[in-house]
């Protein structure tokens, strides 16, 4: 039996090796999301679930020397639902820091320049960069605690399946590791039915979408329809993909309305008018539809906000923030600049919502980390939304309301509904329960009052990753 010290602080690199993979059976005297202060608590792990929560007694129990042979003492800290990636590209992370791209940097920083920036690198990729480059963004997020992630790989005329390829491989690896699950999307960045480099008509886009939606490990499929050359061919790239998502039983993600013009009409109306048309419910159940970006819908009123959740209804619809670009890349002559208001679409509103990082490192998101924990910090400021609940609700966000929107959620639960019939419900809660695989514990401090015991203190007070510990079916990811 082993009694293994991994939530405090000052653990060496050859010792994170050694912790790789190794099967826990319990993990004792944790602070819980949702319970009272000062509680304590011991949780079992049974294979690759959680199998009991139980209260912690005053002096922690040593192992059972039958059923029990690694046991870690959290000395009291938090221990939370592990965090998501809703959305991240894959394929262009860190191209301004890889040799092989030092000459493409950044001198405007607006759009144009980055899509201009993201063509010539892409002109250049090869495997092996596209391996190196999505390694390092796998190994930090699961330094951060990140077990579940959405990845968007690109294919398109000039890179061809080159993208997916390195995908495929990186997700294999992540998952025979035990180390993250890799939810890989393919992904058309340019146009479906206007010309673009190589690809006079978008035949060849298309085509290679369609490869792409029936290859194993390929679970999503998304789109760019703003790229189009008008409002005609958007429309019409919305109605292909949705097609395609049905045809080949896929969930399907549109990065949308990414601007902040009053005088444009979004295009969401026509999304959730084309998805009910084609009866996605019926004909594509159990996938899910997530739409990133929708900087518009900053400018949009209160009324206009009622008018989408009734458009939405019973589509699975799910809202994804990415403030890190969104607030870098958005700007007007005057200096408006916008990101969804996460916060306010889930209180006020009802609707399913999450956050996610998008780009680390190129030239839509220069800056950054691969913690989403960093976004909820920042999104205290970026949101108004200092309250514990606020902070409680920004972590689910990043956490099992983000797993929630790409399909990787808890199971539903049927309640009672004030009927008295039986109701299916979606379980975001931030709490760590029965039957849950992902786990985050963050670390103990030698000061024991600084140890964060609490989702707020996580978010309020940014840890840069110090000491967590992370639980994807029963064995340690790092």
């Amino acid at each position: 039996m082993h009694r293994i010290q991994t939530a405090g602080l000052g653990v060496k690199n050859d010792q994170h090796t050694t912790l790789h993979g190794l099967r826990c059976d319990r993990i004792s005297n944790v602070s819980l999301p949702g319970t009272a202060s000062g509680s304590r608590w011991d949780i079992t792990l049974s294979g690759d679930t959680v199998s009991t929560v139980e209260p912690c007694e005053d002096k922690v129990q040593p192992p059972d020397p039958v059923t029990e042979h690694n046991v870690i003492d959290a000395k009291g800290a938090l221990l939370a639902p592990s965090l998501c990636h809703p959305h991240v590209h894959l394929d262009k992370a860190y191209l301004l820091s890889h040799p092989k791209y030092a000459d493409l940097q950044i001198e405007r920083g607006d759009f144009a320049e980055a899509m201009e920036l993201t063509s010539r690198a892409k002109a250049q990729f090869e495997h092996l960069d596209l391996l190196e480059r999505g390694q390092r963004l796998i190994d930090e997020s699961v330094k951060a605690g990140v077990t579940h992630m959405r990845a968007f790989v690109e294919v398109d005329a000039g890179v061809g399946t080159k993208c997916l390829d390195a995908g495929l491989e990186l997700k294999r690896k992540a998952e025979e590791h035990g180390r993250c699950f890799v939810q890989l999307c393919a992904f058309a960045q340019l146009p479906l039915f206007t010309a673009s480099g190589g690809d006079p008509d978008g035949s060849v886009i298309r085509c290679l979408l369609e490869q792409a939606a029936k290859t194993d490990g390929v679970d999503v499929v998304g789109s760019t329809p703003y790229v189009e050359a008008d409002r005609d061919r958007m429309e019409q790239n919305v109605a292909w993909m949705a097609d395609l998502a049905i045809d080949q039983n896929k969930h399907l993600d549109f990065h949308l309305d990414y601007n902040l013009d009053p005088k444009v009409e979004p295009l969401l109306w026509h999304v959730t008018a084309t998805l009910r048309k084609k009866h996605w419910t019926s004909y594509n159940e159990n996938r899910n539809i997530v739409l990133g970006h929708c900087t518009r819908l900053t400018l949009f009123s209160s009324q206009e906000f009622e008018r989408l959740r009734e458009a939405i209804g019973g589509l699975p619809i799910s809202f994804v923030g990415l403030p890190t670009s969104d607030l870098y890349m958005m700007r007007e002559a005057n200096q408006r600049r916008g990101t969804l208001d996460i916060v306010s679409m889930i209180q006020r509103y009802g609707m399913n919502a999450c956050l996610g990082i998008n780009n680390i490192g190129n030239a839509f998101t220069p800056h950054g980390s691969c913690d989403p924990l960093a976004l909820a910090c920042n999104g205290i400021g970026i949101y108004q939304s200092g309250t514990k609940k606020d902070v409680e609700l920004l972590y689910e966000c990043i956490s099992t309301r983000a797993r929630e929107a790409i399909g990787l959620g808890r199971a539903k639960q049927t309640i009672e509904n004030a009927d008295g019939d039986p109701e299916e419900v979606t379980d975001f809660a931030f709490e760590v329960k029965e039957g849950d695989t992902a786990l985050l514990l963050f670390g103990a401090e030698e000061d024991a009052w600084k140890t964060r015991k609490s989702v707020s203190e996580a978010v309020y007070l940014y840890d840069h990753c110090q000491g967590r510990r992370v639980f994807l079916n029963g064995k340690l990811t790092i």
